[in-house]
């Protein structure tokens, strides 16, 4: 045997099948994998075993996702793992989906900011988006006009569970989000670039 068929059957050792196909739905899904999950039943962040399987392994997956046609990227700042596709036109659906986010996070951002509060409570979970902060942006106009441009037709409730679906911000009960780390970190990438650019 060569060794670089024994390197390639040493890199999956240690790695079941059924982790692997559990961490490629959720980066082909649009989702980001975070090193911390909310868990709704004892309302506490957790360890996500998929991101500590990327990270512990993360030579492998970065070998198989430029296999299939993907980057597999690490946002340090936020602690969450990504994929891109690598072909010179991609999706329309991602770039929906990227623009989905990032429009969701500005308004929830601005509005937060509007409100005289720091950004950062919007990644606690005693904190983040109540119902009545919901309500209030669902009341604005020109915040609807902007999400119904995004496709979000159905609103608030529609751009919240968009975002969870995605790991971009959990549900912390009824009607409560707070934004997860990765929300965070691209919510301040967009702080960033808007400040840069004004």
């Amino acid at each position: 045997m060569s060794e670089a068929t024994e390197q390639q059957r040493s890199s999956f050792t240690g790695i079941l099948p059924k982790q692997s196909a559990a961490v490629y739905r959720e980066l082909t899904a649009g989702k980001v994998v975070l090193r911390e999950l909310w868990n709704v039943h004892t309302a506490e962040r957790e360890d996500n075993p998929l991101y500590n399987l990327v990270f512990n392994h993360l030579s492998h997956f970065t070998e198989l996702y430029a296999h299939l046609g993907y980057e597999l990227h690490f946002s340090e700042a936020g602690g969450f793992f990504y994929i891109r596709e690598t072909s010179e036109d991609e999706t329309d659906e991602h770039d929906e989906n990227a623009l989905k986010i990032q429009v969701a996070l500005l308004l929830i951002g601005r509005y937060f900011a509007r409100t005289g509060r720091d950004l950062m409570y919007l990644g606690r979970p005693d904190a983040g988006l109540k119902d009545d902060d919901l309500a209030a942006m669902a009341a604005d106009d020109e915040y609807n006009d902007i999400l119904r441009t995004a496709r979000f037709d159905k609103g608030w409730g529609e751009t919240m569970e968009f975002l969870v679906r995605r790991n971009f911000a959990f549900r912390s009960g009824a009607e409560r989000y707070f934004l997860s780390s990765a929300g965070m970190s691209f919510l301040n990438q967009l702080v960033t670039t808007y400040s840069e650019d004004s």
